[in-house]
């Protein structure tokens, strides 16, 4: 979570966002600033299938996930 990324397919495209949740389970991201209007009111997040995304930056403060993309090189 905090990665951006581009949207690049589907009604969202060209939006930059931050990665506000990650739902590993279904391959979906919540996109910060990508939501819908819901009937009684109010925002939902909309979910974006990760395929449909290029992350741009990486948050790198975690040093698992810094020293899992160190090995993998």
């Amino acid at each position: 979570m905090g990665d951006t990324v581009k949207i690049v397919r589907g009604e969202f495209k060209d939006i930059e966002g931050k990665i506000t949740k990650v739902h590993p389970e279904e391959g979906i991201v919540n996109v910060d600033g990508v939501t819908r209007e819901k009937l009684k009111g109010g925002t939902a997040p909309v979910p974006i299938h990760s395929s449909n995304v290029i992350v741009t930056a990486l948050v790198l403060e975690d040093k698992q996930r810094k020293k899992k993309l160190e090995g993998a090189a």
